[in-house]
């Protein structure tokens, strides 16, 4: 019984660590910012991207980087980053997101 507890109260507890609580993204500049998932929360999303690069993660993050300034977004949020079955090869994904509005704004 004291194992079935103590399992049960392990998980219950791991549930909160997926919880995520919004914060404010950072002020629109005149290039394309990277935020996380809990900035995100309220921002109208334009689409999604995708950089395959040779070279290193670094690379693929500043093709992503790129993209997004290309789109005209004001954020991105990389959702994946991970080498290829080729080595030196990297594969990127992102969300790209519009400034919030002013309406999302007032009821946060």
């Amino acid at each position: 019984m004291r194992t079935l507890f103590l399992a049960l109260s392990l998980l219950l507890s791991g549930c909160s660590a997926f919880t995520t609580t919004p914060q404010a993204p950072p002020a629109p500049s005149n290039h394309a910012q990277e935020i996380t998932r809990a900035q995100s929360y309220g921002l109208p999303k334009l689409g999604n991207i995708t950089a395959t690069t040779r070279g290193s993660p670094d690379d693929a993050q500043r093709a992503i980087a790129a993209k997004a300034n290309q789109a005209g977004a004001v954020y991105y949020q990389i959702l994946m980053l991970d080498e290829t079955t080729i080595p030196s090869f990297w594969y990127a994904t992102a969300i790209l997101y519009g400034a919030p509005s002013a309406s999302a704004g007032a009821q946060q």
